[in-house]
């Protein structure tokens, strides 16, 4: 099974701006499509699920596919990393988080682990975050989280992200921050990327 041949087809596929096939032992775990409104969802879906079967003889379980919609213009920035989707997966006293961000053409994925508390949600988001964005700058720049926290500010809360960034001739430290909205997650992603944003074009691996 060639998954980046899959994975690439699945990107031609009209309305599909980007794609991610995760497999593992011969199977299809896992596939993130990120795609415009032009279509339903169920729509990009069967045809993921036609793609497969008629190029490459797969037969994807639909549940297996996830879809997320942007607009045009949330499509269109692309200079920076944009957010795609946010997941959480506990299995006991353990949390898993993968935080989906899109970069021009590419889809890119973080995870963090670790306990299960409340008190450490907000900082295994903002490190999931920055394992995505490590995967598309260049390798010689490190980078992590010093602190992330969630304050409120008069009548608002903020999440307020702390990035120390280490290249070969200088170490900074970075704020970002974002007002918390509806969710407080996307809040956490948003000030992690604010921390970023001025310098990642520079450093963006080509």
């Amino acid at each position: 099974m060639d998954v980046v041949a899959l994975q690439e087809k699945i990107s031609r596929i009209d309305g599909v701006e980007a794609a991610r096939v995760v497999a593992g032992n011969g199977h299809i775990d896992e596939i993130h499509v990120l795609a415009r409104r032009n279509k339903a969802a169920k729509q990009v879906v069967r045809d993921v699920q036609s793609l497969s079967a008629a190029l490459f003889g797969l037969d994807i379980d639909r549940r297996v596919v996830s879809v997320v919609q942007l607009s045009d213009a949330d499509l269109d920035g692309g200079i920076r990393p944009a957010l795609v989707d946010v997941s959480e997966n506990l299995e006991g006293s353990r949390a898993e988080v993968t935080v989906t961000l899109r970069w021009d053409d590419s889809l890119l994925m973080g995870k963090s682990s670790g306990a299960a508390a409340s008190s450490m949600r907000a900082r295994q988001i903002a490190e999931a975050t920055l394992e995505a964005v490590k995967q598309a700058i260049h390798a010689e720049a490190a980078a992590a989280i010093s602190s992330m926290d969630v304050p409120t500010l008069g009548s608002r809360q903020v999440a307020i992200a702390q990035v120390v960034l280490v290249t070969e001739n200088s170490e900074r430290m970075l704020i970002g921050s974002a007002y918390v909205e509806d969710d407080e997650t996307r809040a956490v992603v948003r000030a992690v990327l604010d921390a970023l944003n001025r310098l990642l074009p520079d450093l963006k691996a080509p």
